[in-house]
């Protein structure tokens, strides 16, 4: 992806979250050279990967296969044994008409996807095989707790305040209809380097062109601009 598409992303993501009355924390607008001057206080955010996440999947493709982000909370995997501290995660998200997220499940993480406000959110749905595979059985899950059923490949269809749970190793794509769709993430601590298993292998970050600088830093800029030892007396 071309730095001048992430910027402009960046942009329309946030005027649109504005739209339905949805604020960023300070953090998202800090400038490269903001972060540049950062000390350890900000650790946090650079060591549980918070802050914009915009990814092509590696297609080459962002219309139509890809995915905005924006964590905003997040726990450390590690703790998660030790069921003390921060063990959840909270996530923005826009999915525009026909924008694909591929199909994957998480290992360890269990997650309530929200449709926030815009079009519908269409989830499709299969079980997992014991090899990681797509299994041909039926699949119930939690809908706002109640209980719902549907065939291998079935699609779960979330209008504005609507939500699923997805439990662990649940194979799960989705895109927007009508219109694109701001969407809500609450779920376990989120661990994108480990607890994602794609059916197809994709690239979870895209490869970036510097076309022109950052207007603010994806998660994976922060080893290129946050180095609290270099910073000037």
């Amino acid at each position: 992806m071309k730095r001048s598409e992430i910027n402009a992303i960046m942009r329309d993501a946030d005027a649109f979250m504005r739209s339905h009355g949805f604020r960023l924390p300070p953090f998202a607008y800090w400038t490269p050279d903001d972060w540049a001057s950062k000390g350890e206080e900000v650790r946090e955010i650079v060591d549980r990967q918070l802050g914009w996440d915009i990814t092509d999947f590696g297609s080459g493709d962002y219309e139509h296969t890809g995915l905005f982000i924006f964590t905003i909370r997040n726990g450390d995997p590690d703790r998660l044994g030790s069921g003390g501290g921060k063990l959840y995660a909270e996530k923005i998200l826009i999915s525009d008409v026909d924008q694909v997220t591929p199909f994957h499940f998480h290992w360890r993480k269990v997650e309530d996807i929200i449709n926030r406000g815009g079009g519908k959110l269409v989830i499709q749905l299969y079980n997992s095989t014991a090899d990681d595979g797509l299994d041909d059985s039926g699949i119930t899950v939690s809908t706002d707790g109640v209980r719902r059923t549907v065939p291998a490949g079935g699609k779960i269809v979330l209008e504005p305040g609507e939500s699923i749970t997805l439990p662990t190793r649940l194979y799960h794509s989705f895109w927007a209809e009508e219109s694109r769709v701001l969407i809500g993430e609450v779920s376990l601590v989120n661990d994108d380097n480990t607890d994602n298993r794609f059916y197809e292998p994709v690239g979870r970050f895209p490869q970036i062109e510097e076309d022109e600088p950052p207007l603010h830093l994806l998660t994976i800029d922060y080893p290129d601009w946050y180095r609290p030892g270099e910073i000037a007396d």
